[in-house]
């Protein structure tokens, strides 16, 4: 079972067809599906800038389901807000996924998180408390839980008699609240997923005037992010497990090479050192491997 991380990017745009994001600035809004265990984007979808990131969320989640190859699926959902909607609870509950959502702080929340007793909250970190409650929206088919943090406010407001900011995380897991936290904080490496794909592969500025072509040329870019993860973990020597593509650009491909055809041999001349050639040598050999099945 794999850990589906499902994340929206804003790509900022000036071209014609582009459209006003929630930051303020024109462009567009892909919403990614990443399996948190290898880092693949497992489905991709290019919207234009306005249209909301919760926009088709069970959709979406659906379509990644399905294409999982067989004997694989997925058995944890995890979203920002964007997520937290009664048709996707529905559907991880009637399909056995589990799921971390991060909770609206809206009217039947608040009222949640306030029939929470004062002794019923334990401390959690330095100057943050934690506590659960069970909660249920009105169409979903089942309650959850609710785990909520809290922290003082560091200055009041005389229009506002709270005194604490909260963090919700709406979940069917059974781990302590601890545990879940800790699981649903590990969604934060989809962040460094898109930074990958976006910065590692030219993703940061959309080529075309019209939209279905940025989205040919980002599909493209996804494809290439894939293709790159599956060499790192197939062909390349372990200790490129963890670099990024500027990495690997300086240390692989960024090196001057001349092929010679000479007496029917064909001939890679590289200026490199004789490590960095070996390298090449185990990369090209398993490559071969590869291709010939």
């Amino acid at each position: 079972m794999y850990t589906l991380d499902v994340d929206a990017v804003v790509i900022e745009s000036e071209k014609e067809e582009a459209q006003w994001t929630y930051k303020k600035e024109k462009g567009y809004q892909p919403l990614l599906g990443f399996l948190f265990e290898l880092g693949l984007v497992i489905k991709d979808d290019f919207r234009e800038g306005n249209v909301p990131a919760g926009s088709g969320t069970k959709a979406f989640l659906e379509s990644c389901c399905n294409k999982m190859p067989e004997g694989k699926r997925i058995g944890y959902f995890r979203s920002d807000s964007a997520g937290y909607q009664a048709d996707v609870v529905n559907f991880c509950t009637g399909n056995g996924i589990l799921f971390t959502i991060t909770g609206d702080k809206d009217s039947a929340v608040i009222k949640a998180i306030r029939t929470i007793r004062e002794d019923e909250w334990e401390e959690y970190q330095k100057g943050k408390e934690v506590a659960e409650t069970v909660h249920t929206m009105n169409e979903t088919k089942e309650a959850f839980r609710l785990i909520v943090q809290r922290w003082p406010k560091l200055q009041g407001d005389l229009f506002d008699p709270e005194p604490y900011c909260y963090h919700v995380i709406a979940t069917n897991r059974t781990e302590n609240p601890q545990e879940v936290i800790s699981r649903h904080n590990q969604r934060g490496q989809a962040e460094n997923y898109i930074k990958e794909l976006v910065s590692g592969f030219g993703m940061e500025w959309m080529p075309c005037r019209e939209t279905y072509a940025n989205a040919a040329f980002f599909r493209i870019g996804v494809l290439a992010y894939n293709l790159f993860l599956l060499m790192k973990n197939l062909v390349l020597s372990p200790w490129y497990r963890t670099s990024t593509i500027a990495t690997v650009r300086w240390k692989l491909y960024q090196t001057a090479g001349v092929v010679i055809s000479h007496a029917r041999r064909v001939t890679l001349k590289l200026a490199a050192s004789l490590d960095k050639i070996a390298q090449f040598c185990v990369f090209r050999r398993k490559c071969f491997l590869m291709a010939s099945g």
